[in-house]
């Protein structure tokens, strides 16, 4: 058994008591913040002192191989980027905070998605759609090692999607920007270049991204067990469930429990350490 220690803080001295603590016979450097410890005795302490300072903690049982991957999905908001798009729309007709609580009772799981969706799109009627480009241009950042990460995901050949519970306005942005391979997010009605309140066609709620995770699967000839899926939110669970690679991202705790991997000081680039 070997984990991966990673995240900004980490330092030799933090690797070395680490190895002691768990009788490592062995560190290996996993990447410019990363140190992987081999041939562990018990990784429990490991995790204890990773809690305490602000480490990322992994626990590999056996290699990953870039080879065993086909796809790299990514939820959109608080994971590829560092806002949630809905409640900076709702921050330019003043009901930010009347939406934040309900996206984060959402992303908790506590509400069931495409009603709370809709609760909060109703509130935004009347709004400029240029409001969403003042979004975009203005508060919208992608999430540190974002770009990295999909460097990686494009060196070894993997398709790069990106299914959101938010809206096409946004994703269509970020796939010209960033190069992705397809989307998948709702679209927001407008009517004489304002928003109606409402929301187009189906919600893409967690059925509708786990199974456009099969169907990006299917089409580079492989299974959901090749795929990687980052998410925060309740509504990645499924899409999460079925892959061969679950990361919560600065996830809510739902998430973090059903996860295979955690990250929630290293970025998005803390996948890459894993492969080391």
């Amino acid at each position: 058994m070997d984990i991966v220690v990673q995240g900004p803080r980490l330092t030799a001295a933090h690797s070395d008591e680490l190895a002691r603590l768990t009788g490592a016979s062995g560190q290996q450097p996993a990447g410019p913040t990363a140190v992987r410890l081999v041939g562990l005795k018990s990784s429990d302490p490991a995790a204890v002192f990773c809690r305490e300072h602000s480490l990322d903690f992994t626990v590999l049982e056996q290699p990953l191989r870039t080879a065993d991957f086909r796809v790299l999905a990514m939820d959109m908001d608080s994971t590829l980027i560092t806002i949630e798009c809905i409640d900076e729309i709702a921050d330019q007709v003043g009901v930010k905070p009347q939406v934040a609580a309900i996206t984060e009772a959402a992303m908790r799981g506590e509400l069931d998605f495409p009603s709370a969706l809709r609760r909060r799109v109703a509130l935004l009627e009347g709004l400029e759609e240029s409001a969403l480009q003042r979004v975009y241009d203005e508060r919208l950042r992608l999430s540190d090692g974002a770009e990295r990460l999909l460097a990686f995901a494009r060196h070894n050949g993997w398709k790069t999607l990106l299914v959101s519970g938010g809206f096409t306005f946004f994703t269509e942005r970020l796939k010209a920007r960033l190069g992705l391979d397809d989307t998948l997010a709702n679209v927001l009605e407008t009517r004489d270049g304002r928003l109606t309140g409402r929301v187009l066609g189906a919600i893409v709620d967690a059925d509708a991204k786990a199974a456009r995770v099969r169907e990006a699967c299917a089409a580079s000839g492989g299974e959901p067990r090749h795929a990687i899926v980052l998410g925060d939110g309740a509504n990645d669970l499924k899409m999460m469930a079925q892959a061969g690679l679950s990361v919560a991202f600065r996830a809510k705790p739902v998430v973090q429990q059903q996860a295979r991997v955690a990250l929630n000081h290293s970025g998005l680039d803390g996948v890459l350490a894993l492969f080391s």
